[in-house]
């Protein structure tokens, strides 16, 4: 017989953090048709975990993955749009990562929800010339000291 081991409630709530995303809202980002559920999310490091729902048509314009990006498809498909990749899509059930300093513009031409988890934010090229984040902060004032960034101009 297996006996029944107390669970510390305390303890447990120290180190494990559970999400329950089906009773969150979804967010409006800046970028028209794209919603989020922010599961986790870092501001000393950027590190960041959302559900990103994604409208037909919707488009992530012109960044840069300054960290490691991964990418897993639930519903639709995720393509390149432009950059390197272009024309490459990723579909329900796939997964896709990129290396940090890559750059292209997505989009979700028949809509898409995913999980992505991000190292840093992206860096989004303005057509003004400013370098944002997602929320249209100031990159290097907002995430500039992060370790990946750090790490990258040595």
């Amino acid at each position: 017989m297996d006996a029944v081991i107390p669970i510390d409630r305390e303890a447990a709530d120290r180190h494990s953090h559970l999400v329950q995303p089906q009773e969150m809202d979804w967010q409006k980002t800046r970028f028209p048709g794209c919603e989020a559920k922010t599961l986790l999310f870092d501001r000393s490091s950027g590190l960041m975990t959302a559900l990103m729902r994604f409208a037909p048509g919707s488009v992530l314009p012109d960044h840069e993955h300054v960290g490691i990006e991964q990418s897993y498809v639930i519903e639709g498909a995720l393509v390149d749009k432009e950059g390197p990749a272009k024309g490459i899509a990723c579909k329900a059930g796939e997964f896709i990562w990129r290396e940090a300093g890559s750059r292209h513009a997505a989009w979700c031409p028949d809509g898409a929800l995913i999980l992505a988890i991000f190292q840093v934010p992206n860096k989004f090229f303005e057509a003004d010339g400013r370098v944002v984040d997602a929320a249209g902060q100031d990159w290097d004032e907002t995430w500039g000291h992060t370790d990946a960034q750090r790490a990258r101009s040595i």
